[in-house]
């Protein structure tokens, strides 16, 4: 939901509220600027009856030069020192009171005498009977909240209360949500599943108990024969099959359950998609997609989103592509090379075949469509460069396996006066060695900013180090961003999301089962991926920054510190600069709630 306060002393303060952050946005008059030093901040919960300064994290150095790691002050005496500021530690569906206290004069000597500004916003249900509910695991185990929980030990070193906790803290409510979605199943319900990695012991055992009252369950797993021996001579054993095998095993899901899929052996099944049928006439009403495998990493280490559906229509989408991947189409390992063409041609012709997809922006109907692969062409992936590319105000992604040379080539000739553009990627974008694919770089002269995974390797001031998932020995191969979804003017009136489990590129288009839905003109669902892109870009911004800048001779080349004068902090509002862009964006918003 949306929110803006009233105008009070050349300020106006705007909020958009996802279930567990709420981002805001301060509009100042020129005059309201002048001396303007930072705003405390005040969050008054009705609920808990509970009102206290929100805390803040830098410091003014002439108030405390030498700032310990974790060190945590309030705002009230630090102030932040920005007009876009979020809380990531709301609760869902709750109405909280902010206040924003605008402090001039110098940092021994605050001013309070402004007037407040007070905005009112409620944060979104969880679990709604709406047709959309959408879950994100925290994605941030390279954080200061983790090392100051947990202090950057793996779970499994933790006694078993606080490995739970960890492991709590680092789900929030994505595993919660998914073991909801099978309890869901009644007696008379079949559940199809499709899943890549199909390890998570918890949903294997739920998965194995709702066997035992629902009227079918059935799961197709990738169980492709992949296995290896490297150059050093190191045995590789068939991924993600092995694993899968084993935990369907381990859970007791009887065998009749199991669908191995092992066909087009050099692409991977790699969705991970459930169907709900109701009743005896089994009829498609809900469908959980979305980026999350089921494994320990997918659920807790790297970034990942859980997406409920409740439309019949797409629920019979999925299910009819279900039915065909049932039948495990496409080449066989063994299959000339005149034959796997044959065959995976009519695989992508039947899989086209299923649904009518949108190939052009205003081609996007209002509502739901279903996108599944491998499919010929590129028209798809197309459309999604052109969502990106031809955004009216802000275009957010996800990109896990680095950006496509198809949105590099689109973005490059942006300029500073087009929209914004925000890439959320798994490592930085540079040259890759020994590629033969001339580099092409995208950023600020194209308006377009990127943040990537990292993490604070070494204490800095009041930051202290960080792990990430790999050294949790979470996730192996994709540590941070492994979330695929994309936001065209997530703010605006008319916006559209794209998510599930493709990764905008070319493989997932025409190699891999793949399954995306575009949802168009659903502000709830707009507001919440917003929130919490926002939430994980600004996060591994401030890492990617720390990164790049590691060799910056002093603290405040690193922005370490709050400005001790308004002069220097209020630059970073001038005429170009990416936090006066945001600002726009925010300030251009509609359609507000009053509450």
């Amino acid at each position: 939901m949306r929110f803006k306060s009233p105008r009070v002393g050349g300020f106006q303060v705007f909020a958009v509220a996802g279930v567990n952050t709420i981002s805001f946005a301060i509009d100042a008059t020129k005059e309201a600027k002048d001396r303007l030093l930072g705003f405390a901040v005040e969050r008054f919960d009705p609920v808990e009856n509970q009102r206290y300064p929100m805390p803040g994290f830098k410091v003014f150095r002439s108030i405390i030069p030498n700032p310990q790691p974790n060190q945590s002050v309030s705002t009230a005496d630090h102030p932040i020192q920005s007009f876009l500021w979020d809380d990531f530690t709301a609760k869902q569906d709750r109405v909280y009171e902010y206040t924003f206290q605008p402090l001039r004069g110098a940092p021994k000597n605050l001013d309070r005498s402004a007037k407040p500004v007070t905005i009112r916003v409620k944060t979104e249900p969880l679990v709604t009977r709406n047709d959309h509910d959408v879950f994100f695991n925290r994605g941030v185990a390279s954080s200061q909240a983790y090392e100051r929980k947990f202090g950057n030990h793996k779970p499994n070193e933790l006694e078993p209360a606080k490995r739970q906790a960890a492991l709590d803290w680092l789900t929030r409510d994505l595993d919660e949500a998914i073991l909801r979605f099978i309890a869901s199943a009644g007696p008379n319900d079949t559940l199809l599943c499709c899943f890549y990695e199909f390890r998570y012991e918890p949903a294997l055992k739920a998965l194995a108990a709702a066997r035992r009252k629902i009227s079918d369950l059935k799961i197709i797993i990738d169980a492709k024969v992949n296995e290896y021996t490297d150059k050093d001579g190191v045995f590789h054993p068939s991924f993600p099959r092995v694993d899968n095998l084993k935990a369907i095993k381990d859970a007791r899901i009887p065998v009749s359950c199991i669908i191995r899929r092992d066909r087009n052996p050099s692409d991977i099944q790699h969705n991970k998609f459930m169907v709900l049928l109701r009743g005896a006439k089994q009829t498609p009403t809900d469908v959980w997609t979305g980026s999350t495998n089921l494994s320990e990493g997918g659920v807790t280490g790297q970034t990942n989103v859980g997406h409920w559906v409740r439309d019949a229509a797409t629920a019979a989408h999925f299910k009819a592509y279900w039915d065909l991947l049932a039948t495990n189409p496409g080449s066989a390992k063994n299959d000339d090379k005149t034959v796997a063409t044959k065959k995976k041609k009519a695989y992508r012709a039947a899989v086209e075949a299923l649904v009518k997809v949108p190939t052009t922006l205003a081609g996007i109907p209002k509502g739901t469509t279903a996108v599944f692969s491998p499919r010929s062409g590129i028209e798809v992936l197309d459309l999604y460069v052109e969502l990106v590319d031809k955004a009216e105000s802000l275009a957010c992604i996800t990109l896990a396996f680095g950006v496509n040379e198809r949105f590099k080539t689109q973005l490059k000739d942006n300029t500073p006066q087009d929209h914004l553009t925000f890439l959320l990627l798994e490592q930085k974008d540079k040259p890759r060695k020994n590629s033969k694919t001339p580099f092409v770089a995208i950023n600020a002269s194209n308006n377009v900013y990127k943040a990537w995974g990292s993490y604070i390797k070494t204490a800095v001031y009041q930051w202290a180090r960080e792990t990430n998932a790999r050294f949790l020995e979470l996730n192996t191969h994709v540590s941070y961003i492994h979330s695929k979804f994309l936001l065209r003017d997530p703010l605006g009136a008319d916006p559209i999301v794209v998510t599930g489990s493709a990764n905008f590129s070319n493989a997932s288009t025409n190699g891999n089962d793949e399954n995306m839905i575009i949802i168009r003109g659903n502000q709830r669902v707009a507001d919440i991926y917003f929130t919490e892109f926002n939430r994980l870009f600004n996060h591994y911004y401030f890492r990617a920054v720390t990164e790049s800048t590691a060799g910056a001779k002093s603290p405040e080349e690193s922005e370490l510190f709050l400005k001790e004068t308004p002069q220097e902090w209020l630059q970073k509002y001038a005429p170009g600069k990416l936090k006066t862009k945001r600002l726009k964006v925010f300030a251009g918003m509609t359609d507000f709630t009053t509450v």
